[in-house]
């Protein structure tokens, strides 16, 4: 038996109706999608990290999420999982004709220009009427994420700035609205609107320079917690803890944490 069919069997018994796991045959679509989303970040952590076995461990839970949906989308009588590896298939093909097709010696910015126009095709012949260009980015995207993509498709029809360093001057203009905000009691909702919009020029300038801001935003984490734990680290030493510190004490041993890191060659700064 091949791996797959092994797979596709296992899951199939898992929901027997008179012999199955009484977890798995509660789940719906509904209640399988966020663990969907948590697998797939664990995936994420395996590469970032380097960890063949894990990567391997994590794709495998992956995989069965697709075989999850599958089995309950056959008792359905929707589809199964033959028919969800068949349309991947096709659309592949489909989404690369220089390779399956006729070779025109597209490079990858090449291939990524006809990768969406060929997905706006596509939108199109499954309307009545032509889609708006921000139609059919994902909802349920995390909000950075999602905004990258909006971002990107407007770029794409011209709405987009000239030059990043503009952007800086919008970043500008929106920080001087919320600190109004601010000195002006505003109300909360208020105070999130132009925290979303400061938050959205900041993704949009990272578009501009080319730097994913979720890998940025990632890396400024990361940094936190190395200064930080170097704070803690030192007061440990004197035998105290960040609670019994001063600001200014925790200050100092941060721009000390900075200095280590320049002496060190590390590429955060």
């Amino acid at each position: 038996m091949r791996s797959i069919d092994r797979l596709l069997d296992i899951m199939a018994r898992l929901r027997d109706p008179k012999a199955g796991c009484p977890w798995d045959l509660e789940q719906s679509f509904a209640t399988i999608a966020p663990y969907t989303i948590e697998e797939a970040y664990e995936v994420a952590e395996a590469i970032d990290q380097g960890d063949m076995p894990a990567l391997k461990d994590e794709l495998g839970d992956l995989l069965f999420q697709v075989v999850f949906y599958a089995q309950m989308a056959k008792e359905n009588g929707d589809f199964d999982f033959d028919a969800i590896a068949e349309a991947i298939a096709d659309k592949m093909i489909r989404r690369h004709p220089h390779v399956f097709g006729q070779p025109d010696g597209r490079d990858s910015a090449g291939q990524t220009i006809a990768w969406e126009e060929t997905k706006a095709r596509e939108r199109t012949a499954k309307s009545e009427e032509a889609p708006g260009v921000l139609a059919g980015i994902a909802r349920t995207l995390p909000p950075m994420t999602r905004a990258l993509k909006l971002q990107k498709r407007a770029a794409r029809v011209g709405f987009d700035w000239a030059e990043a360093v503009t952007i800086l001057d919008k970043l500008a203009e929106e920080a001087a609205e919320i600190a109004h905000e601010i000195k002006t009691g505003a109300p909360h909702d208020r105070l999130e609107d132009e925290m979303g919009d400061v938050l959205f020029v900041c993704v949009n300038l990272a578009r501009k320079l080319d730097i994913d801001p979720e890998r940025a935003l990632k890396r400024a984490n990361a940094k936190f917690e190395r200064r930080f734990g170097h704070i803690e680290t030192e007061l440990k030493a004197q035998g105290r803890s960040p609670e019994r510190a001063s600001l200014d004490e925790m200050e100092a041993l941060w721009q000390a944490a900075k200095v280590l890191e320049k002496s060190g060659g590390s590429g955060d700064r």
